[in-house]
């Protein structure tokens, strides 16, 4: 799929590997360098980027924390922009991890507001693990009391944005629905598209005339998640 799309840049949430397994020839050959974030607990978590023009400038765990040690973060600068992948925790195991949830959130929201002093847009890419509207999520009455699709989530999204930032796909195809990014392996959810939309890229609005394209490819099938592609022209 990475050889047909040809991404200039291509990033991984959840790679659950140590840099051996990650950090592949073969990537090279593409011509792509790896930036990865690798969590302090083996096979849990972690994020990387593959890019093909080198950064200014990479921050790996960009907000340290759980940025850091459960290998969530990893911020690139280049000439024109910042590219920010980010893997948000999951709320599902219990209101532990939905309260540590709540911090990242407000955590991002703070950084995100230090990245729009500077003077480059800022492309975020990642798991956020929130389904924003109810045309995001196959069952949006059967899911508003579950993590992901919780009132106080998809307000934080829709304040996200009120910052000055846009979900890029969701700009180009307003009103789509049953385009998922992520399917339960269990109840045979992905044949019946009983999915959610929690993968995004979420840019500064000045990125808005810049956007060409955006999908989410469903097949083949790589994980329970779906890639999303987007195109921006900067030149």
């Amino acid at each position: 799929m990475i050889k047909k799309e040809k991404p200039d840049i291509f990033a991984f949430q959840e790679t659950k590997a140590p840099l051996s397994e990650i950090e592949k020839e073969h990537w090279t050959k593409l011509g792509y360098k790896a930036y990865c974030c690798v969590a302090e607990k083996p096979g849990y978590s972690g994020v990387a980027i593959f890019a093909k023009p080198e950064p200014k400038k990479s921050d790996i765990g960009y907000g340290d924390g759980i940025f850091l040690s459960e290998g969530r973060s990893v911020l690139l600068e280049f000439s024109d922009f910042y590219f920010w992948n980010l893997y948000f925790p999951s709320g599902t195991s219990g209101e532990e991890r939905q309260a540590i949830k709540y911090i990242f959130l407000d955590r991002v929201v703070e950084l995100t507001k230090d990245l729009q002093k500077k003077k480059k847009p800022l492309l975020i890419c990642g798991d956020v693990n929130i389904a924003h509207t109810e045309i995001d999520i196959h069952n949006p009455k059967g899911n508003e009391k579950n993590s992901g699709f919780l009132p106080e989530e998809r307000k934080w999204m829709t304040d996200f944005l009120s910052l000055g930032m846009i979900d890029c796909f969701r700009k180009l195809h307003p009103e789509k629905k049953d385009l998922y990014s992520w399917w339960t392996y269990r109840f045979q959810a992905r044949k019946n598209n009983k999915g959610w939309r929690i993968d995004y890229f979420l840019g500064s609005k000045k990125l808005e005339s810049l956007l060409k394209s955006a999908k989410i490819v469903t097949e083949p099938a790589v994980s329970d998640h779906a890639p999303v592609v987007l195109e921006i022209q900067f030149t």
